[in-house]
């Protein structure tokens, strides 16, 4: 099979379900009742037009609810002004994918003003006041019913101004969503912001101003404390000024003099009490975060540079495939008053992270991703964090996204439970969910999907 067998995993799916029942390989535990919900892109193309980079895709949000040892299916375009947009052969505003030159000069003259940004939620769910909403990161985020319909646009009852705002809302289990966002201005200011329960306000914790604005995709979030990483992927303001850029992406610059920097901030007071810099790396995803008396510690997923971005665009996979992908690797840092330490806790390459819901915010033994660094397929990875150790999951031709580990109702055991995993097989071309033990990564079910589905980002389990 060629190195780029993977491709479907980026080829449009048209075709949309409802409520389908798929056949079930194996055994669903009858205890596993709720819904996952993904979401990510679904279509590479506007018109004749191919778009330019993966994070392009227009949001589709797939749908598995179980129950009695059953799953049901449906997957569902939002119905977006920039999925209309694309429809229409003008597949602009995206990532990486916009128009430029003159005419994009002569749209923002008509409007007096740079277009709003896109609505093209294809990056996160979330669910906020009793409705699910489809996230991105800029602040229009797309409601969005059990029947995936979409319900308008999810309005913030609040007076924070912001022009990009994280789609990795971190849910605390002790209540409300934590979250970041970026204002750009005279002075560029990193926001840090608090959504209780059963509300649509976000208020406000911390601002951090920043002359330089890194592109952060995640930040780190304790009981007590909140990190922010600026690594030396900066956005380039002026840039962004000039009608003459296409998208999001050409706007940032790898400042190869530029160190990490760790800001840790009291949740409470919202004062910083850590501002540190370290060798540079870039991160995409943090892991978790957890108090440990005086110290933070942190994971997340390092590499060495922001290589990985301009990895991922279409051309470049298409051309090189995964090879021109370097391998994240899984980072402890302890942030604390003696300085900072790092550890590696895994030898492999994995991303897309996750820790079982009632762990966020608290400390954690097992973290579960996407293995990564293997030809012919990807994987699972569990890491034990005390013992340091990792059990995987491998298939060749099989091509693993995101896990999310549930707990088994009054299991004892921190890895008591089943992981959920969406895959491509690339021999079949066709879609599986995966229902593997979270003990042992054996595989106890798998649900055919009729169709491929292109490879997405991320997703949540809600319980019944």
């Amino acid at each position: 099979m060629s190195d780029n067998a993977f491709m479907p995993g980026f080829r449009s799916l048209d075709r949309e379900l409802h409520e389908y029942s798929l056949p079930v390989e194996g055994s669903i535990p009858a205890w596993l009742s709720g819904t996952l919900l993904r979401n990510g892109p679904g279509k590479f193309e506007g018109g004749d037009a191919r778009l330019r980079h993966w994070f392009d895709g227009l949001a589709m949000i797939r749908k598995y609810e179980f129950a009695d040892g059953e799953v049901e299916y449906s997957n569902r375009f939002l119905r977006s002004e920039a999925y209309a947009d694309a429809m229409a052969g003008q597949p602009t505003g995206q990532f990486a994918t916009d128009r430029s030159g003159v005419g994009k000069l002569l749209g923002w003259l008509k409007r007096l003003g740079p277009p709003e940004p896109t609505d093209n939620a294809n990056v996160h769910v979330a669910r906020l006041d009793g409705e699910y909403v489809a996230q991105t990161e800029v602040p229009r985020w797309v409601r969005f019913n059990d029947g995936l319909d979409d319900s308008g646009p999810f309005a913030f009852e609040d007076d924070l101004d912001m022009d990009m705002i994280t789609a990795h809302l971190v849910a605390d289990p002790d209540g409300g969503h934590v979250g970041h966002g970026l204002s750009f201005g005279r002075s560029h200011e990193y926001l840090f912001f608090e959504i209780p329960d059963g509300s649509r306000r976000r208020e406000e914790i911390a601002s951090i101003p920043t002359d330089s604005p890194a592109y952060i995709h995640s930040v780190g979030v304790s009981a007590s404390r909140l990190v922010l990483v600026e690594t030396p992927l900066r956005i380039n303001i002026l840039r962004a000024l000039s009608p003459f850029t296409e998208g999001f992406f050409e706007l940032l610059d790898w400042e190869d003099d530029a160190d990490t920097r760790f800001v840790v901030i009291d949740r409470e007071s919202g004062e910083t009490v850590l501002d540190q810099t370290v060798d540079p790396f870039f991160t995409f995803h943090t892991i978790n975060a957890y108090d440990d008396g005086e110290e933070t510690v942190l994971d997340l997923v390092a590499f060495d540079d922001a290589t990985i971005v301009d990895a991922l665009s279409l051309e470049t996979l298409a051309t090189d495939g995964f090879d021109a992908a370097p391998p994240g690797r899984f980072v402890r840092f302890r942030l604390g008053p003696d300085g900072v330490s790092r550890r590696r806790l895994y030898d492999g390459g994995l991303e897309l992270p996750t820790v079982r819901a009632d762990r966020q915010t608290k400390q954690h033994r097992y973290v579960y991703a996407q293995a990564t660094d293997r030809e012919g397929a990807n994987g699972l990875v569990k890491v034990d964090t005390e013992r340091e150790t990792a059990t995987e999951f491998w298939q060749r031709d099989l091509y693993v996204e995101e896990p999310w580990m549930v707990p088994r109702p009054d299991g004892d055991a921190a890895d008591d439970g089943v992981v959920l995993a969406p895959a491509l097989d690339v021999d079949t071309e066709r879609s599986v969910l995966l229902v593997l033990d979270a003990a042992t990564l054996d595989e106890l079910a798998r649900a055919p999907v009729p169709h491929h589905n292109p490879f997405g980002f991320h997703g949540r389990f809600f319980p019944q």
